[in-house]
């Protein structure tokens, strides 16, 4: 483990996948499941979450699995990177969530287990924001540069500046954020989740700067960057949209480098940018496109980096 990768992750296992229609009201990558039954839906999306552990798995990484459960229903199950993160000094923290039916993803049990393999000292939780109608939806919402202290973060109706600032204030961060949009219908609406235009690595970052529509922040983020020595690859709107900002740098076996995404951010990609990207890791790649279409979200918000220390 380094200050800014992990070789641990955490993933939940699906028990019953579905598009869930609390959250596609603004989240645009989300599309419906057709003609397809709910059976097939799970047996689709539980056969592309166990390959991908699997891949995970078979360079090294460190993969804890929990099954999700059938009551109460969390068809997001599936991206618990937006409820908890897991840091350094043996913190644990939870957030406030848009949809009321992802909240029941926080659970004790996880943490409870969670402390038998590692040294949990505190639990900070955010979650009475919820009341407030403000959310702060984890690491979707906050890109945590770990090394620089900074927290990069798109502003959205998941991602709201209040919360930000406590979590800022809290955990010693300082925030950069910016509004990154995306064209729906003609219109230029906020894109839900800071991590799918935007990956922050050891010493790269993976941006969709064109998603940003005012000069000004263009030129604070990329200045951000920069000046912590991140080497910036951009993307287009175009990859975005195949969830080429949705990737995730771990560590596999002997301390190698990985760069995780799907497989549909891989065939995105050009040779140059695949050419840089290698350059800070081997790229894993894992066809997930089931969970892509139906839960709006990719690879990177499959994986919960745990960097407790262990017990």
């Amino acid at each position: 483990m380094t200050d800014q990768v992990t070789n641990h992750i955490m993933m939940i296992r699906p028990v019953a996948f579905h598009m869930n229609e609390q959250t596609a009201v603004n989240n645009y990558y989300q599309q419906s499941a057709g003609d397809m039954s709910s059976a097939d839906v799970q047996a689709e999306a539980l056969a592309q979450f166990d390959g991908f552990v699997e891949k995970l798995r078979t360079v090294g990484v460190d993969v804890t699995v929990f099954d999700d459960t059938q009551n109460p229903s969390t068809p997001d199950s599936i991206f618990p990177n937006n409820w908890i993160s897991f840091h350094q000094d043996g913190s644990i923290r939870l957030y406030p969530m848009y949809a009321e039916n992802r909240r029941a993803e926080r659970r004790e049990d996880i943490i409870d287990s969670l402390r038998n393999q590692f040294d949990v000292v505190k639990v900070i939780d955010f979650s009475q924001w919820e009341e407030k109608a403000a959310f702060l939806e984890g690491t979707g919402s906050l890109l945590l540069d770990r090394q620089n202290k900074i927290a990069y973060a798109a502003i959205s109706e998941r991602t709201m500046p209040v919360p930000l600032n406590d979590f800022c204030e809290e955990a010693g961060f300082k925030p950069v954020f910016f509004h990154a949009n995306q064209t729906v219908e003609g219109k230029r609406l906020p894109i839900y989740h800071t991590n799918v235009m935007m990956c922050l690595g050891e010493k790269f970052a993976v941006v969709c700067m064109d998603s940003i529509d005012d000069e000004s922040e263009v030129k604070t983020l990329k200045e951000a960057l920069l000046k912590t020595n991140k080497e910036l690859i951009e993307i287009t709107e175009e990859q975005k949209e195949q969830f080429a900002g949705n990737m995730l740098q771990v560590l596999g076996d002997n301390e190698e480098r990985l760069v995780v995404m799907s497989s549909a951010a891989y065939n995105s990609l050009n040779e140059n940018q695949i050419e840089r990207l290698s350059s800070h890791g081997r790229i894993v790649h894992s066809d997930i496109h089931t969970i892509e279409k139906l839960g709006g979200g990719s690879a990177r918000c499959m994986m919960a980096e745990v960097f407790l220390p262990k017990r």
